[in-house]
Protein backbone atom coordinates (compact mmCIF):
# COMPACT_ATOMS: atom_id res chain seq x y z
CA UNK A 1 0.00 0.00 0.00
CA UNK A 2 1.19 3.33 -0.95
CA UNK A 3 0.60 6.86 -0.44
CA UNK A 4 0.27 9.86 -3.16
CA UNK A 5 4.38 10.17 -2.87
CA UNK A 6 4.89 6.45 -3.56
CA UNK A 7 5.93 5.72 -0.39
CA UNK A 8 4.54 2.72 1.57
CA UNK A 9 2.20 4.22 4.06
CA UNK A 10 3.20 1.47 6.55
CA UNK A 11 6.70 2.74 6.69
CA UNK A 12 8.51 3.89 10.16
CA UNK A 13 8.25 7.65 9.93
CA UNK A 14 12.16 9.04 10.92
CA UNK A 15 12.78 12.31 11.39
CA UNK A 16 17.13 13.05 11.94
CA UNK A 17 18.14 16.58 13.39
CA UNK A 18 21.04 17.82 12.93
CA UNK A 19 23.97 18.59 10.39
CA UNK A 20 27.60 18.02 9.87
CA UNK A 21 29.80 14.36 9.28
CA UNK A 22 27.98 12.56 12.42
CA UNK A 23 24.38 12.78 10.63
CA UNK A 24 25.45 11.85 7.19
CA UNK A 25 27.40 8.64 8.37
CA UNK A 26 24.45 7.58 10.48
CA UNK A 27 21.94 8.35 7.27
CA UNK A 28 24.12 6.00 4.80
CA UNK A 29 23.20 3.08 6.90
CA UNK A 30 19.47 4.07 7.58
CA UNK A 31 18.40 4.49 3.62
CA UNK A 32 18.91 0.76 3.43
CA UNK A 33 16.00 0.01 5.56
CA UNK A 34 12.45 1.05 4.13
CA UNK A 35 12.14 3.79 6.33
CA UNK A 36 10.07 7.23 5.44
CA UNK A 37 13.31 9.35 6.41
CA UNK A 38 13.76 12.94 6.99
CA UNK A 39 17.08 14.70 7.13
CA UNK A 40 16.31 18.59 9.00
CA UNK A 41 19.61 19.92 9.03
CA UNK A 42 20.43 23.10 10.44
CA UNK A 43 21.33 26.44 8.48
CA UNK A 44 23.66 28.64 10.33
CA UNK A 45 26.77 27.51 8.61
CA UNK A 46 28.73 30.97 7.62
CA UNK A 47 32.00 29.54 6.75
CA UNK A 48 33.90 28.55 4.05
CA UNK A 49 32.25 27.80 0.21
CA UNK A 50 28.23 27.91 1.87
CA UNK A 51 29.39 31.38 3.80
CA UNK A 52 30.93 33.11 0.61
CA UNK A 53 27.12 31.52 -1.22
CA UNK A 54 25.04 32.57 1.35
CA UNK A 55 26.61 36.04 1.44
CA UNK A 56 26.91 36.94 -2.33
CA UNK A 57 23.69 35.15 -3.40
CA UNK A 58 21.47 35.78 -0.46
CA UNK A 59 21.40 31.95 -0.21
CA UNK A 60 20.95 29.66 3.04
CA UNK A 61 24.39 27.87 3.11
CA UNK A 62 24.10 24.82 1.64
CA UNK A 63 26.70 22.83 3.25
CA UNK A 64 25.40 20.60 5.37
CA UNK A 65 21.86 20.33 3.33
CA UNK A 66 24.59 18.97 0.16
CA UNK A 67 26.12 16.71 2.53
CA UNK A 68 22.53 14.97 3.21
CA UNK A 69 21.54 14.51 0.14
CA UNK A 70 24.86 13.00 -1.21
CA UNK A 71 24.65 10.42 1.73
CA UNK A 72 21.57 9.66 1.11
CA UNK A 73 21.49 9.55 -2.78
CA UNK A 74 22.07 6.18 -4.96
CA UNK A 75 24.73 7.82 -6.33
CA UNK A 76 28.27 5.69 -7.74
CA UNK A 77 31.27 6.73 -5.73
CA UNK A 78 32.87 8.78 -8.88
CA UNK A 79 29.79 11.05 -8.39
CA UNK A 80 30.04 11.43 -5.08
CA UNK A 81 33.48 12.57 -5.77
CA UNK A 82 32.28 14.85 -8.19
CA UNK A 83 29.25 16.33 -5.68
CA UNK A 84 31.92 16.82 -3.33
CA UNK A 85 35.56 17.76 -5.29
CA UNK A 86 36.39 21.29 -4.01
CA UNK A 87 38.04 23.10 -6.37
CA UNK A 88 41.71 24.72 -5.63
CA UNK A 89 41.95 26.81 -8.48
CA UNK A 90 40.50 29.61 -10.44
CA UNK A 91 39.94 33.20 -9.57
CA UNK A 92 36.14 32.96 -7.48
CA UNK A 93 36.20 29.45 -7.83
CA UNK A 94 38.65 28.02 -5.88
CA UNK A 95 37.19 27.13 -2.54
CA UNK A 96 33.73 26.38 -3.78
CA UNK A 97 32.55 22.64 -3.31
CA UNK A 98 30.85 21.41 -7.00
CA UNK A 99 27.33 19.80 -4.75
CA UNK A 100 26.98 23.79 -3.24
CA UNK A 101 27.51 25.43 -6.95
CA UNK A 102 24.77 22.44 -8.31
CA UNK A 103 22.05 23.66 -5.37
CA UNK A 104 22.39 27.38 -5.87
CA UNK A 105 21.98 26.73 -9.74
CA UNK A 106 19.38 24.97 -8.99
CA UNK A 107 17.84 27.71 -6.71
CA UNK A 108 17.87 30.04 -9.70
CA UNK A 109 16.60 27.81 -11.68
CA UNK A 110 14.04 26.64 -9.22
CA UNK A 111 13.24 30.41 -7.87
CA UNK A 112 13.36 28.72 -3.85
CA UNK A 113 15.80 26.43 -2.14
CA UNK A 114 13.37 23.86 -0.56
CA UNK A 115 12.41 23.48 -4.62
CA UNK A 116 16.32 23.25 -5.18
CA UNK A 117 17.16 20.98 -2.99
CA UNK A 118 13.77 18.26 -3.94
CA UNK A 119 14.99 18.59 -7.87
CA UNK A 120 18.06 17.86 -6.81
CA UNK A 121 17.28 14.93 -4.47
CA UNK A 122 14.64 13.64 -7.49
CA UNK A 123 17.94 13.95 -9.57
CA UNK A 124 20.10 11.66 -7.83
CA UNK A 125 17.43 9.37 -6.31
CA UNK A 126 17.77 10.47 -2.63
CA UNK A 127 16.31 7.97 -0.05
CA UNK A 128 13.90 10.54 1.83
CA UNK A 129 13.21 14.32 2.08
CA UNK A 130 16.29 17.16 3.14
CA UNK A 131 14.46 20.00 4.51
CA UNK A 132 16.43 22.96 5.96
CA UNK A 133 14.81 23.91 9.86
CA UNK A 134 14.37 27.20 8.48
CA UNK A 135 13.69 29.66 5.15
CA UNK A 136 15.11 32.38 6.80
CA UNK A 137 18.63 33.84 7.16
CA UNK A 138 20.32 33.49 10.35
CA UNK A 139 23.18 33.82 12.36
CA UNK A 140 24.56 31.88 15.55
CA UNK A 141 26.26 33.62 18.18
CA UNK A 142 27.61 32.21 21.40
CA UNK A 143 28.10 33.47 24.99
CA UNK A 144 31.11 32.11 26.95
CA UNK A 145 31.27 31.48 30.43
CA UNK A 146 33.54 34.70 30.73
CA UNK A 147 30.70 36.77 29.38
CA UNK A 148 32.52 36.71 25.92
CA UNK A 149 30.19 36.98 23.06
CA UNK A 150 31.40 35.48 19.26
CA UNK A 151 28.84 35.59 16.57
CA UNK A 152 28.78 33.30 13.48
CA UNK A 153 28.76 29.32 13.54
CA UNK A 154 32.55 29.12 11.84
CA UNK A 155 34.28 31.15 14.81
CA UNK A 156 32.71 29.80 17.83
CA UNK A 157 34.96 26.55 18.05
CA UNK A 158 38.11 28.84 17.40
CA UNK A 159 37.29 31.02 20.96
CA UNK A 160 38.99 28.00 22.67
CA UNK A 161 36.43 28.90 25.86
CA UNK A 162 33.77 26.93 27.48
CA UNK A 163 30.31 27.94 26.12
CA UNK A 164 27.53 29.33 28.72
CA UNK A 165 24.99 29.24 25.92
CA UNK A 166 23.87 29.48 21.58
CA UNK A 167 21.45 31.66 20.69
CA UNK A 168 20.13 32.12 17.26
CA UNK A 169 19.74 36.21 15.45
CA UNK A 170 17.27 37.20 15.44
CA UNK A 171 15.74 35.26 17.86
CA UNK A 172 12.49 34.60 16.49
CA UNK A 173 12.94 31.93 13.55
CA UNK A 174 10.13 30.46 12.25
CA UNK A 175 10.56 26.97 11.09
CA UNK A 176 9.49 25.22 7.90
CA UNK A 177 6.02 23.85 7.85
CA UNK A 178 6.88 21.19 6.23
CA UNK A 179 9.77 20.21 8.83
CA UNK A 180 7.34 21.14 11.81
CA UNK A 181 4.44 18.78 10.27
CA UNK A 182 7.41 15.39 9.42
CA UNK A 183 8.67 15.96 13.41
CA UNK A 184 4.79 15.73 14.16
CA UNK A 185 4.34 12.38 12.56
CA UNK A 186 7.44 10.83 13.34
CA UNK A 187 7.41 7.49 14.75
CA UNK A 188 11.12 8.56 16.08
CA UNK A 189 12.78 11.63 16.28
CA UNK A 190 16.77 11.24 16.02
CA UNK A 191 18.85 13.85 17.55
CA UNK A 192 22.55 13.66 16.36
CA UNK A 193 25.36 12.70 16.41
CA UNK A 194 27.12 15.90 15.10
CA UNK A 195 28.74 19.20 16.76
CA UNK A 196 26.52 19.93 19.73
CA UNK A 197 26.57 23.91 19.88
CA UNK A 198 27.07 24.48 15.97
CA UNK A 199 24.47 21.09 14.27
CA UNK A 200 22.71 19.96 16.67
CA UNK A 201 21.20 22.82 19.09
CA UNK A 202 20.58 25.62 16.33
CA UNK A 203 18.17 23.24 14.71
CA UNK A 204 15.99 22.91 18.68
CA UNK A 205 16.47 26.50 18.86
CA UNK A 206 14.16 27.46 15.88
CA UNK A 207 10.99 28.90 17.02
CA UNK A 208 7.96 25.80 16.18
CA UNK A 209 10.70 23.54 15.65
CA UNK A 210 11.99 23.02 19.69
CA UNK A 211 7.74 22.63 20.25
CA UNK A 212 7.23 19.91 17.49
CA UNK A 213 9.61 17.83 19.02
CA UNK A 214 8.48 18.28 22.61
CA UNK A 215 4.82 17.71 21.41
CA UNK A 216 5.91 14.87 19.17
CA UNK A 217 4.85 11.92 20.41
CA UNK A 218 7.67 9.35 18.81
CA UNK A 219 10.30 8.41 20.56
CA UNK A 220 13.30 10.79 20.90
CA UNK A 221 16.58 9.41 20.66
CA UNK A 222 19.95 10.57 20.95
CA UNK A 223 22.91 9.29 19.69
CA UNK A 224 26.26 10.46 21.67
CA UNK A 225 28.58 11.35 19.53
CA UNK A 226 32.07 9.21 19.83
CA UNK A 227 34.79 11.99 20.13
CA UNK A 228 34.66 15.47 21.88
CA UNK A 229 35.14 18.35 19.47
CA UNK A 230 37.79 21.04 20.17
CA UNK A 231 36.18 24.56 21.51
CA UNK A 232 33.01 22.80 21.42
CA UNK A 233 32.89 19.98 24.16
CA UNK A 234 36.27 19.55 25.38
CA UNK A 235 36.62 17.04 28.40
CA UNK A 236 32.63 16.61 27.84
CA UNK A 237 30.74 13.35 29.14
CA UNK A 238 27.69 11.78 27.35
CA UNK A 239 25.57 13.27 29.89
CA UNK A 240 27.34 16.80 29.34
CA UNK A 241 25.84 16.46 25.83
CA UNK A 242 22.63 16.10 27.35
CA UNK A 243 22.35 18.73 29.48
CA UNK A 244 23.70 21.43 27.23
CA UNK A 245 20.39 19.86 24.85
CA UNK A 246 17.76 20.28 27.29
CA UNK A 247 19.22 23.06 29.33
CA UNK A 248 18.96 25.10 25.80
CA UNK A 249 15.24 23.68 25.83
CA UNK A 250 14.29 24.26 29.13
CA UNK A 251 13.42 20.81 29.94
CA UNK A 252 14.07 16.69 29.84
CA UNK A 253 12.99 15.58 26.73
CA UNK A 254 15.28 12.91 25.29
CA UNK A 255 14.04 8.93 26.01
CA UNK A 256 16.46 6.66 24.62
CA UNK A 257 20.57 7.58 24.68
CA UNK A 258 22.66 5.71 22.05
CA UNK A 259 26.46 5.30 23.53
CA UNK A 260 29.90 3.71 22.30
CA UNK A 261 31.10 1.50 24.84
CA UNK A 262 33.99 0.32 22.59
CA UNK A 263 37.37 1.09 23.68
CA UNK A 264 39.41 3.43 21.26
CA UNK A 265 42.95 2.17 20.04
CA UNK A 266 45.75 3.77 22.13
CA UNK A 267 47.34 5.28 18.60
CA UNK A 268 43.83 6.40 17.68
CA UNK A 269 43.24 8.32 20.86
CA UNK A 270 47.08 9.75 20.38
CA UNK A 271 45.87 11.19 16.99
CA UNK A 272 42.93 12.80 17.78
CA UNK A 273 44.34 14.01 21.32
CA UNK A 274 47.15 15.76 19.12
CA UNK A 275 44.57 17.61 18.13
CA UNK A 276 42.55 18.51 20.68
CA UNK A 277 39.81 15.54 21.09
CA UNK A 278 39.17 12.61 23.60
CA UNK A 279 36.64 9.72 23.36
CA UNK A 280 33.49 10.55 24.99
CA UNK A 281 33.13 9.07 28.23
CA UNK A 282 29.21 6.98 27.93
CA UNK A 283 28.25 7.71 31.51
CA UNK A 284 26.02 4.47 31.50
CA UNK A 285 25.34 3.96 34.95
CA UNK A 286 25.00 7.89 35.75
CA UNK A 287 22.60 8.28 32.63
CA UNK A 288 20.25 4.99 33.72
CA UNK A 289 19.62 6.63 37.14
CA UNK A 290 18.91 10.12 35.73
CA UNK A 291 16.25 7.92 33.65
CA UNK A 292 17.05 7.95 30.43
CA UNK A 293 17.03 4.18 28.73
CA UNK A 294 20.43 3.76 27.46
CA UNK A 295 21.59 1.55 24.63
CA UNK A 296 25.14 0.69 24.80
CA UNK A 297 26.93 -1.47 21.92
CA UNK A 298 30.27 -1.24 20.31
CA UNK A 299 29.38 1.08 17.25
CA UNK A 300 33.32 2.35 15.89
CA UNK A 301 34.84 1.95 12.69
CA UNK A 302 38.14 3.42 11.93
CA UNK A 303 39.40 4.74 8.38
CA UNK A 304 41.60 7.72 8.84
CA UNK A 305 39.09 8.79 10.92
CA UNK A 306 37.08 7.25 13.93
CA UNK A 307 33.38 7.03 13.01
CA UNK A 308 29.96 5.45 14.02
CA UNK A 309 29.83 2.05 12.15
CA UNK A 310 26.59 3.16 9.67
CA UNK A 311 25.80 -0.70 9.59
CA UNK A 312 25.79 -1.49 13.17
CA UNK A 313 24.15 2.06 14.42
CA UNK A 314 21.58 1.72 11.93
CA UNK A 315 21.05 -1.66 13.01
CA UNK A 316 20.46 -0.24 16.68
CA UNK A 317 18.28 2.18 15.73
CA UNK A 318 15.94 0.02 13.80
CA UNK A 319 15.47 -2.44 16.86
CA UNK A 320 14.88 0.29 18.83
CA UNK A 321 11.80 1.26 16.54
CA UNK A 322 10.45 -1.63 16.47
CA UNK A 323 10.56 -2.44 19.98
CA UNK A 324 13.25 -5.08 20.15
CA UNK A 325 15.49 -3.13 22.94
Amino acid sequence: MSNKSGKKANMPKIVVIGGGTGLSVMLRGLKKYDLDLTAIVTVADDGGSSGILRTELNMLPPGDIRNVIISLADTEPLLEMVLQHRFTQGEGLAGHNLGNLLIAAMQEITGDFVSAIKELSRVLAVKGSVLPASLQTVNLTAEFEDGTIVTGESNIPKVGKKIKRVFLEPTEIEALDEAVESILQADAIIIGPGSLYTSIIPNLLVSGIKEAVLTAKGKKIYIANVMTQPGETDDFTVIDHIKAIEDHIGRTFIDIVVVNQEEVEPGIIKQYRDKGANPVKPDIEKLDQLGYQVIADRFLTYHTYLRHDPKKLSEKIISIIMGLV
